[in-house]
This record gives C-alpha cells, structure tokens and sequence, in this order.
C-alpha cells in the first residue's frame, strides 16, 4: 500500500509544507492546506524547535499524526453521496454450460501455465500416482490428513506424514507431496486447496518441489471465479494456484521454483 509522502509547495499536500519565508520563493500556502504550515516570523519555524517538540514522546506522535489524517479523511468524505449498491446482474461465465467443454479449458489452460496434465478415472488413479512418483524418482511422499487411502496403494514410497511440529527443513528434504483440492477453475487455469482433508495445511504445498494435484471432473470443476466464489468459505486458508511457481525480472527471465513447488502435475479423475 502506498504510504502518504510529504507534501510539496501545493495547499492540499499532506506532509510539511514550507511557506514564502523559508524557501525564499512564491506565496505563502493557502490557509486550507492539510499539512503543517510554518510562517515566517514564527518560533515553530526553526528546526531546532520542531526536533525538540516531535522527539518527545515519538510512539504519541505517530498516532496522534494517524489520527490526524484519518480525521481528515473523515472529514472531506462527510458529505459524499451512499456508495452505490454492487451490481450482481454482469454474466457470470464465457463458457457453455457443458461439462466435458469445462474439463477441457481447465485442461488447456492448466498446460497453458506450465502444469503437467493428466487424465484418468477413479479405477485408474492409484496406477497413474505410482508411475508418476517412479518416473520422478521419488522415495518420500508427504500425506496430507484425509487422503483417501487407495491413492497411494500402488505407490512403492515412504509416506511421510504432516505433522504440526515437522519443520520447513523437514519438508524440504521430502520429495513429493500428493493433494486434493477444494475446486478447480477452468477459465483461469486455476486450482484452489482450502485446507480440507486431503488438502493439508498450505506449507505442504508450498515446500516440496513437486506437487501432486487430484481434481474429481465434474464436481469439483467450475468455469468461472464467480462461480467458484460461493462455494469456497473466506474463513478458511485458501491457496489459489496456477501452474508451478514462477517469477520473472524486469527483462522476462522466467525462474521456476522460487516460491512453490518447481513441477505441478495435476490429475483429471473422471468417473
């Protein structure tokens, strides 16, 4: 959020403003300005003064100086006309209301922000989870609360329970980290976990390098954020993820992994 800067020469500047007398230059400032104005002649005009009267009791000083301006605020916004009730009639999808369509942009933009996409019913599932963990190489896997118990049945790995006193080492050191999710959103590509069972606590999907996500087609696969809103609760610790972490500096170099997981593969389970 930005913070409030000084004010310059101008009579609504919120921070120190400086009359004729001292810069030596142009008129005095309006008398309607909001920040504090020093006139020549006076004994507030020295700095000497002002340390000497803002360096006692600095912690007061602060909040008296917010409580300032927030009264200011309050006070040019007195008079402003009823904010406008929200309007709620805009459409809420670009989608045709078409199950399979829906799984099908959720696929395309789910690869479009560099997921890795895959595809399969429930029977299917746990075979699908034990290759994916054997081509990645991995010997650990972290378990979430709540993960229904055939999807690693097939899995030849170390389960590797989250536990509220496991450390950001300890997870480091775990290769892989199998979850549900709450809901998916095709139109954005989007995978959202709120901490459910299955789900974990957020630090597991954040930690491990690669992350595992099963989505069920179609209950849990809306087209649009406004249709997803209403089914999610803003009390819980909600995760929104699009493709595996990345970032990029001013001249567009894309480095993966600086955030989350480098490698997100996401699991369509149909059926």
């Amino acid at each position: 959020m930005p913070g409030v800067g000084e004010g310059g020469s101008g009579a609504d500047g919120l921070g120190h403003v400086q009359a004729s007398g001292e810069a030596g230059s142009g008129a005095a400032p309006e008398a309607g300005g909001l920040g504090h104005v020093d006139t020549p002649g006076t004994a507030s005009a020295t700095g000497a003064d002002r340390v000497g009267a803002e360096g006692a009791g600095a912690g007061a000083g602060a909040a008296g100086a917010r409580e300032r301006i927030l009264g200011r605020v309050r006070d040019a916004v007195a008079g402003a006309a009823p904010v406008p009730e929200v309007r709620r009639d805009y459409r809420e999808t670009h989608t045709a209301d078409d199950p399979a369509a829906v799984l099908d942009l959720l696929h395309e933009n789910l690869a479009d922000y560099r997921a890795i996409v895959h595809r399969t019913d429930a029977a299917g599932l746990p075979g699908l989870l034990a290759r994916l963990l054997a081509g990645r190489g991995a010997r650990s896997v972290l378990v979430p609360p709540g993960l229904p118990a055939g999807w690693l049945t097939e899995a030849d790995v170390t389960r590797v329970d989250d536990r509220a006193e496991s450390t950001a080492h300890e997870l480091d050191a775990v290769d892989s980290v199998v979850t549900g999710c709450a809901i998916a959103v095709a139109e954005t590509g989007t995978i959202v976990l709120d901490g459910g069972a299955g789900q974990g606590r957020r630090r597991i999907s954040l930690i491990p390098d690669h992350h595992i996500c099963v989505v069920r087609a179609p209950e849990q696969v809306v087209a649009s954020v406004p249709q997803a809103l209403p089914r999610l609760d803003p009390a819980r610790p909600l995760t929104w993820i699009s493709g595996p972490s990345a970032t990029s500096d001013i001249e567009l170099d894309r480095v993966e992994g600086v955030h989350g997981p480098r490698t997100l593969e996401v699991v369509l389970v149909t059926g």
